[in-house]
C-alpha cells in the first residue's frame, strides 16, 4: 500500500467518524481509531503511520510479534483477537490495550506475567452479547464475576468492555448488540464505583451505529488496509 492510498483511505475514516460523532452531538476526540493491520506487513503499517495513524490492532501474537519488530517505533498496539492461554504471556507488556479477556484463567495468567515484569497491563473484557457458540466473550451474566476477579488483580487495570456483533446485512442491525454493551458497561462502572471509559465496538461496516451509541474504540481493518491479503 502506497502513502497516497494510505492518505486517502484515513481520510475516509476519520471523515466517517466525525460525521458520525457530529450526527450525534459528540465530540471525534471521544473516539480512538485502532487500524486494524493483522494479514498486513509492516510496510502497509509504516504506510498509514506515515499519515499520522498511531494505534493498530492485531489478532495473532505470532503475526503481531515480528511486525512490531519490524514497524516503525513509537506506534501504540493494542490485541483485539481471540487470546490463548498458552500465548497469553507473550502479550504482556507488548500490547497497550488487550481487548478480548473473557475467562478468569485467562485472567490470572496475565496477572502472573505483568506482576512478573513489574508493569500494570490495560485490559478490556469481551462480552458474547448475543450468545452466539463460535464467538468468544464472557456472557453478560457472567460479566460481574469476571469482572471482581480482573478488578482485584493488581497488576491489571480494567479499562471497560469489547464486542463483536453478529453480522447483518444492514449495520443498523448491530445497534442493539452496541447499546447492550453500553448498559453493561455503565451498570458494571456503577457496581466498581468507578469509571470505565473504554468501549471497544464497531469495524469498517458498522462504526457509524457503533459510534452512536457510544463507542470510545473502532476497529477498522478493510477500509483502511484493503481486503486482506
Amino acid at each position: 500500500m502506497g502513502e497516497d492510498t494510505a492518505k486517502t483511505r484515513l481520510a475516509g475514516v476519520l471523515e466517517r467518524i466525525e460525521t458520525a460523532c457530529r450526527a450525534c452531538g459528540r465530540d471525534p476526540a471521544e473516539v480512538t481509531l485502532v487500524a486494524v493491520s493483522k494479514f498486513h506487513d509492516a510496510s502497509a503499517v509504516a504506510a498509514l503511520a506515515a499519515c499520522g495513524q498511531t494505534i493498530f490492532g492485531e489478532s495473532y501474537i505470532q503475526e503481531a510479534l515480528p511486525k512490531i519488530e519490524a514497524a516503525p517505533a513509537g506506534l501504540s498496539w493494542h490485541f483485539i483477537g481471540h487470546l490463548q492461554r498458552n500465548k497469553a504471556k507473550l502479550a504482556v507488556g507488548r500490547f497497550d490495550l488487550i481487548h478480548t479477556v473473557d475467562n478468569v484463567e485467562l485472567a490470572h495468567i496475565l496477572q502472573k506475567n505483568a506482576a512478573a515484569q513489574q508493569l500494570t497491563q490495560a485490559v478490556c473484557l469481551q462480552v458474547n452479547v448475543a450468545g452466539e457458540a463460535q464467538k468468544s466473550g464472557v456472557a453478560p451474566e457472567g460479566l460481574d464475576a469476571l469482572a471482581e476477579v480482573v478488578a482485584q488483580c493488581p497488576n491489571l487495570r480494567l479499562d471497560g468492555l469489547m464486542v463483536i456483533p453478529p453480522v447483518f446485512d444492514d449495520p443498523e442491525g448491530a445497534r442493539p448488540a452496541f447499546a447492550r454493551l453500553r448498559e453493561l458497561r455503565d451498570a458494571l462502572a456503577s457496581r466498581l464505583g468507578r469509571p470505565l471509559p473504554t468501549l471497544s465496538m464497531g469495524m469498517s461496516g458498522d462504526l457509524e451505529a457503533a459510534v452512536t451509541e457510544g463507542a470510545t474504540h473502532v476497529r477498522v481493518g478493510t477500509d483502511l488496509f484493503g481486503p486482506r491479503i
